[in-house]
């Protein structure tokens, strides 16, 4: 375009160019078509202003003030243009606008970004680890969502304002049942001081909470479960603070031995050691013994259908700092399938007084290893 000055032209693809002559006072003029914004009009070789006409509806071009006869009028119009499927090989900066795709991406994209009406903005990739990665101004990593999954992973620990997830969405592993026994080691969630931090607590805790709660009553405290020519059987969890009195609970105990009975020996250190002093142990206020007599009337063998001791031991307030009572009742197996029933008032005391609390017990035979059966021990809680 030989001669041409000022910016380059339009090409012809994006323009339409309409040409009237005019008729006396006329004011509208229908155009083959433009978009509002993109219009230029010309009166007899002069641009108007976009003040002296209106171009709104998209296809009339009306004057402010009336054309006179013979008058001619060039509207032009310019199309907008789209530009698809190009590649870029630097940046892409939209200064002043913004990127606004309308179409969704596909599953095969190996990195798009794209927009459906029901997931709003879409981000699809593919990639060898991660399909999609979030990172930080630092280059780190901050989330993932691992390739061909529909988990998400964080590299740090994320953080939630208080109150934004529902409590009925939060379903922990699926809320799947443990599928055993509760244990003391294991761990539930509770709110420290409501509104607190949230902190792990081991169930033995929830067991010392309600028993400060019931308001007295029996709890279980440890079991030897099923023995096997074992010593001794000991028992350390003794609570003053807790408990008032204490039951052990004999399951089937056997001597290895034959004809044995089985005593129950007091500590004052917490286990360290056990009082085994003759006459220090007297029961139906007659005999000094060794210990606390379980099983005095019978003794228990290990013949066949002789099948131990059944029965209990109480001890009643065994923190007093003056004697502790004890008072068995029990029923023995002895050889040829006999029941031996047995009931033994008990205490120990030297000249009937001692100043230490009892804290511990240990039990087992007058001779010989204990052959099986089980121990168990409860605590009266306090009121």
């Amino acid at each position: 375009m030989a001669g041409y000055i000022g910016t380059g032209a339009v090409p012809q693809a994006t323009q339409k160019r309409d040409s009237f002559t005019a008729t006396a006072g006329q004011t509208s003029f229908p155009t083959s078509g433009y978009t509002p914004g993109f219009v230029d009009v010309y009166m007899n070789g002069v641009k108007l202003a976009p003040a002296d006409f209106t171009a709104t509806n998209s296809s009339d071009v009306v004057l402010a003030v009336a054309a006179v006869a013979n008058d001619t009028l060039e509207i032009i119009s310019y199309s907008t243009f789209e530009v698809s499927a190009q590649t870029f090989t630097g940046d892409v900066t939209a200064s002043g606008g913004t990127f606004l795709p309308t179409g969704d991406t596909s599953a095969g994209d190996a990195a798009a970004m794209g927009y459906a009406a029901a997931d709003g903005l879409v981000l699809t990739g593919q990639g060898s680890t991660s399909d999609v990665t979030i990172k930080n101004d630092a280059d780190a990593t901050v989330m993932s969502i691992p390739t061909g999954t529909t988990g998400v992973t964080f590299a740090g620990t994320p953080t939630f304002p208080d109150g934004s997830i529902n409590i009925a969405d939060l379903d922990i592993d699926g809320g799947t049942d443990i599928g055993a026994a509760l244990v003391d080691a294991d761990l539930m969630v509770v709110d420290d001081g409501a509104g607190g931090t949230n902190r792990k607590a081991t169930m033995s805790r929830l067991a010392t909470y309600m028993g400060t709660k019931i308001g007295g009553g029996t709890e279980f405290i440890s079991s030897t479960g099923e023995m096997s020519n074992v010593a001794a059987a000991s028992f350390t969890g003794f609570d003053s603070s807790k408990y008032d009195d204490y039951v052990f609970r004999f399951n089937y105990v056997r001597p290895v031995s034959d004809n044995q009975k089985l005593f129950g020996h007091a500590s004052t250190n917490g286990g360290s050691s056990y009082d085994e002093t003759n006459g220090n142990y007297h029961f139906n206020g007659l005999t000094d013994t060794t210990g606390f007599n379980i099983n005095h009337q019978s003794g228990a063998g290990d013949d066949t259908n002789e099948y131990g001791i059944v029965g209990e031991l109480r001890l009643f307030k065994p923190h007093a700092s003056t004697y502790t009572t004890a008072y068995a009742a029990t029923v023995v197996w002895s050889m040829g399938g006999y029941l031996y029933r047995g009931a033994d008032g008990d205490y120990r005391g030297s000249g009937y007084l001692f100043t230490t609390e009892v804290n511990a017990i240990q039990f087992k035979f007058g001779s010989g290893n204990i052959l099986s059966g089980e121990i168990s021990m409860f605590g009266i809680v306090n009121s």
